[in-house]
């Protein structure tokens, strides 16, 4: 059996560094946009239809009045599929993290990683009841709807930083201190590829601005990138 891939601890943060950065800049910009929308926008007198809202024009330019839809568009933001396919694809990727945390009371003495199997566990199951919540809400398909349960991933859906069936299968075959180092190794990596999802998210036009997608996926990254740090320093006392 193939042994996953050694994690190099200490550019295991810094490679995601590049993924993040543009996303944090635009989420600076949507910030800024506040203050500038509540300033370019102003009401008029009310008519008989309600109040009217008026967007300040260019320089040398007249304001126009915007039409309700445009007024939703902006103040409220709604979904885009590249938010229903991140929710989507995270699903399985959260399920896939607890596969890997529920075999860890069989395979280790180590109660640190008993707790921390515990801590994912809860926090990605209420993750995917969110998650589940979201897609409903919206009238989009659930992926476990349509997930062959006796395989170990979803046809068709290999999302960054899953395990492959063999890491999974060198996972389940192993215990006690060669176990906790293949399982912070995989849990590293699984994490990782949750903030790449992240940023591409954040960093695909129009999508991520819905509040609660934004909300959500800011803390899916904020949760694991410090899961990432404990991890990585459980992971050098092994060695």
């Amino acid at each position: 059996m193939r042994p996953m891939a050694k994690v190099d601890s200490k550019n295991a943060l810094g490679t995601i560094n590049n993924g993040i950065i543009p996303w944090t800049k635009r989420l600076v910009r949507l910030l800024l946009f506040v203050p500038i929308l509540a300033s370019a926008c102003k009401s008029s007198p009310v008519s008989n239809n309600g109040p009217r809202i008026l967007q300040a024009g260019a320089p040398g330019q007249a304001s126009r009045s915007l039409a309700p839809q445009e007024i939703r568009s902006i103040v409220q933001p709604t979904y885009h599929q590249a938010d229903v396919d991140f929710m989507q694809g995270m699903i399985h990727h959260h399920n896939q993290a607890l596969e890997m945390s529920a075999l860890i009371s069989d395979r280790t003495a180590s109660s640190e990683l008993d707790d921390l199997g515990r801590r994912i566990t809860i926090s990605q199951e209420d993750e995917i009841a969110f998650m589940q919540r979201w897609l409903a809400d919206r009238g989009e398909a659930n992926p476990e709807e349509h997930m062959d349960h006796g395989s170990e991933h979803m046809p068709g859906m290999q999302m960054p930083g899953m395990l492959t069936p063999e890491e999974m299968s060198s996972l389940r075959n192993s215990n006690d201190e060669m176990f906790d180092r293949l399982f912070l190794e995989g849990m590293i990596k699984h994490h990782r590829g949750a903030l790449i999802m992240v940023a591409t998210l954040f960093n695909t036009s129009g999508a991520g601005l819905e509040p609660d997608i934004f909300q959500f996926a800011y803390h899916v990254d904020s949760d694991q990138y410090i899961e990432i740090e404990r991890m990585i320093s459980m992971l050098e006392a092994r060695r």
